[in-house]
């Protein structure tokens, strides 16, 4: 019996920490889901996937077409019989079958630059994913830092309540021994209350973001979900004197999915003006065409019988005729469709717009002006990611500017409140002036975790634009 509590015990903890695990995402865990599940990107692939059958749309342009047509009904009244194409008064059931192909033979290479250029359209499409993949990575890391600021205010929070516990609790003892008044008390359980209403705050923030961080990930709110806190100064993080922007401007030219797609869409728009170009122009082709047809009326000679006739004449003589007279009857049905109906036809046509309400040039135009779209467009991201280069760098230099400047405000917030504690401790210092040390040790440990993780998060984005990704 104890071995079975044991193993029932030992498999209740093990599926236990499995869900914990489960639970816990970290950084790397958050931006896969994100790419795979994230609506945006989801938009993307649905976007590349149309591209891709338009392609193949464009592809069997070249192919020969093909089509099959039958039809079957009854005529009444005056009519054309469909196989002696004489008129009849007769009522007429009738059947044709049609099979007919063409092809194009030559168009100014218009149907091979339209293949090109759809071809152009799928890969941009396909970069467009890895271009949205990268912003959801993004958002995704700007997001999880936020949260794991959050919980690290929390966690400060959380240490400035024990410490004013802690020292409510030694003055509780000196105030009891009549060592100190009871307004020391009264103070210290004041800012105890203040504590755990930024305790409450930091809390409900936290919670804030890690609802806006399960809302990019496009998770349901009732899935387990906790941040991991990695150790934030163990994250990679190069020298600023690396990243310098006009090194990095070069590299996200060539890297950056945005970049790479706007060359692949002027190419695509240089072969539609060709395709466009070409249109305008003769276009040969060759077509082929098997039929046959039955019709209810249709009769054919069935064989011969004799006949005679006598003729009388006005001397009172008589004159006797005789020979074979055709018969006729119905042909059958296959036999129809088989020789009597078939016809074939085939030959090649020429076709030379001339007029037709301006179209063809019109597209031409359009083609051309859309073009001339595709590289401003060009022109205005580079000019945008170059801006935001050198803007991520100057944010980068002034986040660690704030973030030694913090470190630096701790270092002597921390000695100042070392120095306060002993002083009140013997009491040569105020409640208030103690309570006033401690609040902005509280408030430069706040500014210095906000300013930390903003520097990395800047530092991150400066990396992102070397084509490295989102690295942790």
């Amino acid at each position: 019996m104890m071995k079975y509590i044991a193993i029932f015990l030992l498999l209740f903890l093990s599926g236990k920490m499995r869900a914990q695990d489960t639970a816990t995402w970290d950084l790397r865990k958050c931006v896969d889901y994100a790419m795979a599940n994230n609506v945006s990107v989801q938009q993307s692939d649905v976007q590349a996937r149309l591209a891709t059958l338009d392609k193949k749309a464009a592809n069997w342009q070249a192919i020969p077409t093909l089509g099959f047509n039958t039809q079957a009904g009854w005529q009444f009244g005056r009519s054309i019989d469909p196989t002696t194409n004489q008129f009849t008064n007769n009522e007429v059931f009738f059947q044709s079958y049609t099979l007919q192909s063409g092809i194009t033979l030559f168009n100014f290479f218009s149907i091979k630059n339209n293949k090109l250029a759809a071809a152009k359209n799928e890969e941009a499409a396909k970069i467009g994913i890895d271009k949205a993949k990268n912003d959801v990575a993004l958002n995704v890391a700007a997001s999880y830092l936020q949260t794991l600021l959050a919980v690290e205010q929390a966690n400060i929070a959380k240490v400035q309540i024990d410490q004013t516990r802690a020292q409510l609790d030694n003055t509780r003892k000196l105030v009891d021994a009549g060592s100190m008044p009871e307004l020391n008390a009264a103070q210290l359980e004041s800012q105890l209350a203040t504590d755990s209403s930024s305790y409450i705050s930091a809390l409900g923030t936290a919670d804030q973001n890690r609802i806006q961080l399960v809302a990019m990930l496009n998770l349901n709110e009732s899935t387990p979900f906790r941040v991991a806190t990695p150790d934030v100064d163990k994250i990679p993080i190069p020298p600023l004197s690396e990243l310098d922007p006009a090194y990095i401007y070069q590299l996200a030219l060539g890297s950056q999915p945005l970049q790479q797609s706007d060359s692949v869409l002027i190419l695509s728009g240089e072969y539609a003006v060709k395709s466009a170009r070409g249109a305008m122009y003769p276009t040969l082709s060759a077509f082929g065409q098997v039929s046959t047809n039955y019709a209810s009326t249709y009769s054919q000679p069935v064989g011969n019988k004799p006949y005679s006739d006598t003729v009388f004449t006005h001397a009172g003589d008589y004159i006797v005729s005789s020979g074979l007279v055709p018969v006729y009857g119905k042909a059958p049905y296959f036999k129809q469709m088989g020789n009597i109906n078939f016809a074939q036809s085939f030959g090649v046509s020429l076709n030379i717009p001339i007029l037709n309400g301006r179209q063809l040039r019109t597209s031409y135009d359009r083609a051309k002006l859309n073009l001339e779209n595709y590289r401003l467009q060009k022109r205005a991201d580079d000019l945008t990611l170059q801006q935001n280069v050198y803007t991520a760098y100057s944010n980068a230099a002034a986040a660690l500017a704030k973030y030694n400047s913090s470190t630096k405000a701790v270092q002597t917030q921390q000695y100042a409140y070392d120095l306060a504690t002993k002083r009140y401790e013997i009491g040569i210092l105020s409640t208030i002036d103690y309570i006033t040390i401690q609040t902005n040790l509280f408030t430069a440990k706040i500014n210095q975790a906000s300013a930390k993780y903003d520097y990395i998060f800047k530092m991150k984005v400066l990396e992102f634009y070397k084509g490295q990704g989102v690295q942790f």
